[in-house]
């Protein structure tokens, strides 16, 4: 922390980035609320829970009362992004623009679009031409341009595919670690003989929470610490070398519906399928050199995983 105060850090959504953000932030030392629209279920020691429906500026003014910083970590289903992201984010805007408050948001690649393979730094050029990609790159324009207008200070955390602890709705989530634990299917997108970016999400927490506490970072987007690219088939040979097995990995070369994705999913995912067909590769080392942090090894954060899977999957078969 910059002082010894200890403010208020409010986390506008609660699924596996906002509840490990937060409960990175209790243990940095912060007051720490955690909102959802409902308000209920476990929370990590030291957060309180408080329910919020982001789409109401009322509800979240309310929610992000008496805050020194506000992250937004709040998604929906993908099929309502582009339809309910606009509405959510003006409504935090104009409830944190009401407010003395920062406000830092979790971002994505989508903005960039094609790059051909190009490694992805804070300067590669904005050529998203899929609707959830030019939605994205609308949003993260307004909110910089809230910043340089000085309604508001903003700072964006971009990551890559989340890979953790808690990380079930994800190219290296849910499809990937049951199956790997019970010898089931394991399921890959795209050409997996190509580099591709994961992002630790008790990284993408820390990164975060440290652009939350370090407002000299305000006004720009940063990438959040990324372990170095590997293809995803080294990913599975990892794996298979921490579960004793091989594994039994079914590869989809389009975007079609298979075990969790179904075909809702499926259907949206279809323009963005492009980030399984050319290198996904993300550059964290202007965030690395100016915070003065490291990713974690990717290594480690597969043994987290495994074990949380492990875990996850005795309670669902004790149900």
């Amino acid at each position: 922390m910059s002082s010894g105060k200890r403010d208020l850090h409010v986390v506008l959504g609660s699924g596996p980035a906002g509840t490990t953000l937060a409960g990175e932030l209790a243990r940095r030392g912060h007051l720490v609320r955690l909102v959802d629209r409902r308000g209920e279920g476990p929370a990590p020691e030291g957060v309180e829970r408080a329910a919020a429906d982001v789409s109401s500026v009322e509800e979240t003014r309310a929610a992000i009362k008496g805050a020194a910083v506000v992250y937004h970590c709040v998604n929906v289903a993908y099929h309502l992004q582009v339809d309910l992201l606009p509405r959510i984010q003006e409504s935090i805007m104009t409830a944190v623009e009401a407010e003395p408050t920062r406000l830092v948001v979790l971002d994505t690649l989508y903005p960039y679009g094609r790059t051909g393979g190009a490694v992805m730094t804070e300067e590669t050029p904005w050529r998203a031409t899929t609707r959830k990609g030019l939605l994205r790159a609308r949003l993260d324009e307004s909110y910089l341009a809230a910043h340089r207008a000085g309604r508001a200070r903003v700072v964006l955390g971009r990551a890559a595919d989340f890979v953790g602890p808690g990380v079930l709705n994800s190219t290296l989530g849910g499809a990937v670690f049951p199956g790997a634990l019970t010898g089931g299917e394991v399921l890959a997108l795209g050409d997996i003989d190509l580099p591709h970016s994961y992002s630790s999400i008790g990284d993408v927490a820390a990164g975060l929470a440290t652009l939350g506490e370090r407002p000299e970072g305000d006004g720009r987007v940063w990438h959040l610490p990324t372990a170095p690219a590997t293809t995803t088939r080294h990913v599975h040979e990892m794996i298979e070398k921490r579960v004793g097995r091989p594994l039994n990995v079914v590869v989809l070369d389009r975007a079609r519906p298979i075990g969790p994705f179904d075909e809702v999913f499926m259907n949206e995912y279809d323009e963005m399928f492009y980030q399984h067909t050319e290198p996904q590769i993300v550059d964290s080392s202007a965030f690395e050199r100016a915070f003065g942090t490291s990713p974690t090894p990717l290594p480690r954060t597969l043994d987290a995983t495994l074990a949380w899977y492990g875990d996850w999957l005795a309670a669902q078969a004790g149900r």
